[in-house]
């Protein structure tokens, strides 16, 4: 079970602790006008009033036309710890205005999120436009000052997730990718998100040692340039000998390095005297220290000339010892070319000397990947077998946030609209459900927003969809299968449904994008996938529009 990062008062820098919650969500990580505007409603008699509230984003990120939603598990953690501590109650009175009644801090310490009911999407499905991710309903003042926090622990989360998985698609099933990320994240905190969500979005493991431990991800890395240039010369290998486990005899690794490097220098059309010998030196040196775990980086100077022969040569030493070495990380250069270059390599030795394994020793790719440079080398036949991918994901470079908002749709039963001149702005008032209808093929045909009074579709029984504001644009659906979006996640003060593991969630990303047509999921122009309104909540949208559309005058 991942824990809470508490930040200690002594030496031992973070604590573990066996609490479910970053410590930093909390109910004071929130904009300061969520309390101004608690104080506002708590002054103006409004502490009896209830309200929905509709957390959801306009638009798909990254020129796509599918979003993941994640972050949920993280929003049920801040209500299961949702309380104003005697410091946060302090803070408050020192920085609002002296204005403020005494009786109204009381108010906030006693604040619980009991009577809150959160209606949500399941974590790690597909979402769209429009469609809550999430029906708040509760006690308006209280649900208000839920916005903030809300929403910076699903924006970013339905980013990154989102993210990893376009990267996942591009890069194909066949293909590993490492999330690299965390000395280019935006913070500490960012960096543990990003890991986390890359992780939920497709990618097999991480270079963050503390997300590794915190949510179960595996844990990859090689090593530096730093540690290739520390070594200048075969002078400075202090440590040469390794135990042969044919023998369990120690044999000196370093000559039997330069004898092989000797020996295949003509196969892989080299020169010896090309290659460095500290990098030869350092390639030794990493290699007994991880035995059976040697890769590599190979371009520190050059890797036609100098890493790949001494990547190889050290290889068939450890392997002539009994061990095999995993492979090579690219960090430079021309990545198809190369990768081909390095396949051709080992396939030539592994067939000179009879070791099959050779020819599929694992190539590793880094370098400032994104997702145009994996379609790039896709198209060039690259021979790349896994990519390490930090700034682009985890800074979401092509698209930095996703802009889910947090909108008031009801007041004491009463439906509410927010109108603008920009219809994209529009609300949709009032408490509503949403079905996910599909067609025969398996594939997801619409979503359907409906008023929560409404009966919900049926299976083979013909629908009526409509575009939310556009007149013309409407269509007749008979779905082969519904299925309800909605599940209730919150309720009296505790969590309704069984939480699914990290990897649960990550499986339910694969399995969610798999009900979309491949069209939807393209790269390149990819076809909108349709989200529609009901008749009924056709009608109710723009009669209520009119009701609250100011008439113009002319003069």
């Amino acid at each position: 079970m991942e824990g809470r990062l508490v930040y200690a008062n002594n030496n031992d820098n973070w604590e573990h602790q066996d609490v479910t919650q970053n410590g930093i969500v909390q109910p004071l990580l929130t904009d300061l006008y969520q309390i101004t505007m608690a104080y506002a409603y708590w002054k103006s008699g409004k502490t009896g009033d209830t309200a929905v509230f509709d957390l959801f984003f306009r638009q798909n990120p990254f020129q796509g036309e599918f979003t993941i939603f994640a972050g949920l598990d993280e929003c049920l953690k801040f209500l299961q710890n949702f309380h104003y501590s005697n410091s946060d109650i302090a803070y408050l009175k020192a920085t609002l205005p002296p204005s403020i009644e005494e009786d109204f801090f009381v108010f906030l310490q006693r604040l619980n999120v009991n009577d809150v009911t959160v209606y949500a999407i399941e974590e790690g499905s597909v979402a769209f436009p429009k469609v809550p991710l999430m029906r708040v309903e509760g006690p308006l003042i209280i649900v208000q000052l839920l916005e903030t926090t809300l929403l910076t622990l699903v924006n970013y989360a339905s980013l990154m997730a989102t993210n990893a998985a376009r990267y996942r698609m591009v890069a194909g099933k066949n293909v590993s990718l490492l999330e690299f990320g965390l000395r280019r994240a935006q913070g500490p905190d960012g960096g543990l998100s990003a890991s986390k969500y890359a992780y939920v979005g497709g990618f097999d493991g991480t270079s963050n040692v503390l997300a590794g431990k915190m949510y179960n991800i595996p844990v990859k890395g090689t090593h530096a340039h730093a540690y290739i240039t520390s070594f200048s010369d075969i002078g400075d290998l202090q440590h040469k000998m390794l135990v042969d486990r044919n023998t369990g005899q120690e044999r000196d690794l370093l000559a039997l390095s330069i004898e092989w490097r000797g020996k295949i220098a003509g196969l892989l059309d080299t020169l010896v005297d090309a290659a460095s010998d500290g990098e030869l030196a350092a390639l030794i040196s990493y290699a007994i220290a991880f035995p059976d775990g040697f890769m590599a980086l190979v371009d520190t100077y050059d890797v036609k000339k100098s890493g790949l022969l001494n990547f190889c040569a050290v290889a068939l030493a450890l392997n002539e010892l009994g061990y095999r070495a995993v492979g090579i990380r690219i960090d430079s250069g021309d990545l198809a070319y190369l990768s081909n270059k390095a396949r051709e390599c080992f396939v030539k030795i592994g067939n000179k000397y009879n070791i099959p394994w050779f020819a599929q020793l694992q190539i590793v790719a880094s370098n400032d990947i994104n997702e145009e440079t994996i379609l790039s080398l896709n198209e060039q036949g690259h021979k790349i077998d896994c990519f390490g991918i930090g700034t682009h994901l985890v800074t979401c470079q092509r698209q930095p946030a996703l802009g889910c908002v947090y909108k008031l749709v009801e007041v004491n039963g009463v439906p509410r609209i927010k109108l603008s001149q920009d219809v994209g702005k529009v609300t949709m008032p009032g408490r509503k459900d949403a079905y996910r209808l599909y067609g025969a093929d398996g594939h997801a045909l619409i979503d359907l927003m409906q008023r929560s009074i409404e009966p919900p579709p049926q299976a083979g029984e013909r629908v009526l969809c409509r575009h939310p504001f556009q007149e013309s644009k409407r269509a007749y659906v008979i779905p082969t299968s519904v299925e309800a979006l909605y599940k209730v996640y919150w309720q009296n003060g505790k969590v309704c449904q069984p939480q699914p593991s990290l990897k649960e969630v990550r499986d339910r990303v694969r399995a969610s994008l798999q009900t979309l047509r491949q069209d939807h999921k393209r790269n390149l122009n990819p076809t909108p996938y349709k989200v529609a309104v009901s008749d009924c909540l056709y009608n109710f949208i723009h009669d209520l529009w009119l009701q609250n559309a100011p008439i113009g005058e002319l003069s």
